[in-house]
């Protein structure tokens, strides 16, 4: 059963489409916010729900990096049928699986926006810990509970735990991220938080100097951590990324 509020969202607009992907453990209300702002200028927005994810964690935990694609793939089909154009933007795990999409040879991506990239974890999140692949399956690590003011509620209703083994598919999909980013060549936004506890600042210079893209940006932003889109300052992210997400288009 879906969390309420936890669903996919399908906004209406015009015909550059925009794919929003939301976070490992997370659910699509995280992207509802900016995916409005993005809709009140004319674009169309689809955010998908990542399979195992606004559910429960037994069920994330029968979930592996290729249905979180597979996820993804069907949000894109979505769109194509609807939409000229598809511009995709991630955050955080999110980020990694638009960047797979960009790298895609058959995926047509006008425009790429990361949010918080994981490429490298931060070293406080006790990575090293983390039993082998064999030891993992049906263990869970315990998650802080989320209070965060002025989002949709669905936002706080996030796993209580998370599966061990679903860690190493994340990392799993790190290592072939890392792999890809010379395939990208489209025109792409790398936004990290300053402040964030969760991915270190380097990853996102390691994407940038690793993407073929001619038209490549970094934005470090100032007092802000790895919850871009829903943190204080939030309305600055929307508005880089709508300017970002309009250039070349007449």
């Amino acid at each position: 059963m879906i969390i309420p509020g936890a669903e996919p969202f399908f906004l209406q607009g015009g015909s550059h489409g925009v794919l929003l992907i939301h976070g490992f453990t997370g659910n699509p209300a995280e992207l509802l916010l900016m995916g409005r702002h993005l809709q009140s200028q004319g674009f169309t927005v689809l955010g998908v729900r990542l399979a195992g994810h606004g559910t429960n964690e037994k069920d994330m935990a029968h979930m592996t990096k290729d249905d979180w694609i597979a996820s993804t793939l069907d949000g894109y089909s979505i769109l194509r049928d609807c939409c000229e154009m598809i511009s995709v933007v991630g955050h955080s795990m999110g980020a990694l699986l638009s960047l797979h999409l960009a790298a895609m040879l058959k995926i047509d991506v006008h425009r790429l926006v990361t949010l918080a990239p994981p490429i490298f974890i931060d070293e406080s999140l006790n990575l090293h810990l983390l039993p082998p692949r064999e030891q993992s399956q049906g263990r869970f690590v315990r998650k802080a509970r989320r209070n965060l003011k002025n989002v949709p509620s669905a936002v706080n209703r996030t796993y209580r735990s998370m599966p061990l083994i679903s860690i190493h598919e994340l990392l799993d999909l790190i290592e072939i991220v890392k792999t890809e980013l010379s395939k990208i060549k489209i025109p792409i936004l790398i936004l990290q938080g300053k402040e964030d506890r969760t991915v270190k600042i380097k990853s996102a210079d390691y994407i940038y100097k690793n993407v073929a893209s001619i038209e490549k940006q970094v934005k470090l932003m100032s007092n802000m951590g790895h919850l871009l889109p829903l943190r204080e300052g939030r309305d600055e992210i929307f508005e880089i990324t709508l300017e970002f997400l309009r250039q070349d288009i007449s």
